[in-house]
């Protein structure tokens, strides 16, 4: 077994290593070495425990944006009482429409958060159209677009791959409507940066929470970090106070399953690569 680092020098050099857990949720990197496919290793990550953290932090960023703290933690800064800051735009999540885009384990929790908002939830899903009872409509990838002119609020949940790469591109954001909100808490890649920058400069969309970018980090003149209707954080989404006693205690765990021959926590599915 092989936990921790997963790279194509240390299973050459591994010729016995037939499970490889990672500590973290998303596992490109780690599928993309083709030792993995070839000699069968099991794969595991940390989607079980990341999952409600990260949703936790997609929901905080909807909130800071529909309830424009944006626009009134600089004000608070700067000691002015500022009510117009908002310019009009506060927003009820209550009754709008939550678009997950990949409902998977992390999805899933972003989508019960917003359904126990108040939120009609709809979501996109590769491996085909099932979903839970609190999700009303889940769609393949083709749909995007369609579902995308739909919502209020849409959240990046997809793993990278090959087919989400570069997704989020002009036509995309052409697509949402000039008051919903882009949240991204997956992988950087996904999205066309440009294509959002201007999304955001010209009003095509509300406004945008980014825990991760493209690049990342963001060097210093990036125009995301000045544009006023942003929320950066430096890809912390997976981060909490359960900190890394948490990650241990699903590597402990899955020690034991695969030492009995039980079925492991979270496993990836090398061939899609999530």
């Amino acid at each position: 077994a092989l936990v921790g680092t997963c790279n194509p020098a240390i299973l050459a050099a591994g010729k016995s290593i037939r499970w490889v857990q990672v500590y973290n949720a998303g596992v490109e990197d780690c599928v993309s070495v083709p030792a993995l496919r070839e000699r069968g290793i099991l794969v595991t990550n940390m989607q079980r425990i990341m999952g409600p953290v990260i949703a936790e932090h997609a929901t905080a960023m909807m909130l800071a944006l529909t309830r424009r703290l944006d626009a009134f933690i600089p004000a608070q800064r700067e000691r002015a009482w500022r009510p117009q800051a908002a310019e009009g735009r506060l927003t009820l999540v209550e009754g709008k429409t939550l678009l997950v885009v990949g409902l998977g384990g992390i999805g899933t929790e972003i989508a019960r958060r917003g359904h126990a908002l108040g939120m009609r939830v709809i979501a996109t899903r590769a491996s085909g159209r099932t979903g839970p009872e609190f999700v009303s409509y889940v769609g393949l990838p083709d749909e995007l677009l369609k579902l995308a002119s739909e919502a209020d609020v849409i959240v990046n949940a997809t793993p990278l791959t090959p087919e989400t790469t570069d997704i989020f591109d002009a036509d995309f954001f052409a697509q949402m409507k000039p008051t919903a909100y882009f949240i991204n808490i997956a992988r950087g890649k996904s999205v066309v940066t440009s294509a959002l920058v201007d999304a955001l400069e010209n009003g095509k969309i509300a406004g945008a929470g980014l825990d991760v970018t493209e690049p990342e980090p963001l060097p210093p003149n990036h125009p995301l970090w000045t544009l006023p209707n942003v929320i950066i954080t430096p890809h912390v989404a997976g981060r909490s106070h359960l900190g890394f006693s948490a990650q241990m205690d699903v590597v402990v765990e899955n020690v034991k399953r695969y030492v009995a021959g039980d079925r492991m926590l979270s496993v990836v599915d090398v061939a899609r690569g999530y």
